[in-house]
């Protein structure tokens, strides 16, 4: 099953950083060593607002098909078409670098509203394609 493609009611993104190692010695100096040439650690957290229960269990199916969070997969591109519906800056803002596959950091969350209407949150992590 692909992503699901509602609008989320709304988002939270984090870009990531460089990989970085650092060492300080005991006069208080500091060295660092870049470990690559791109962001790791991008997170997207999506919530989707009283939809119907059908469309929340939508997220969990494609959860189970993740193999929770063992699979990674892409997100539709540009972003914009799904979890990105309703940003109106570049589309390419929430791009975590090419190649880049995402999974679930955690189950989706689920809270009933009332019969019939539930609200979810999911929490995504990206993650670079091996080479």
């Amino acid at each position: 099953m692909a992503f699901p493609t509602l609008a989320p009611t709304s988002r939270q993104f984090t870009g990531g950083d460089w990989p970085i190692a650092k060492f300080q010695s005991q006069n208080g100096s500091e060295a660092r060593i870049l470990y690559g040439d791109r962001r790791v650690g991008h997170t997207l957290s999506l919530s989707y607002n009283n939809i119907t229960d059908t469309e929340a269990e939508s997220f969990f199916t494609d959860y189970y098909a993740q193999q929770g969070t063992y699979k990674t997969f892409p997100l539709p591109q540009p972003i914009t078409g799904s979890a990105g519906k309703g940003w109106s800056g570049s589309a390419t803002f929430f791009n975590a670098g090419a190649g880049a596959q995402w999974r679930y950091a955690e189950a989706p969350q689920l809270t009933s509203v009332y019969p019939g209407v539930s609200s979810v949150t999911i929490k995504l992590v990206a993650v670079g394609k091996a080479a």
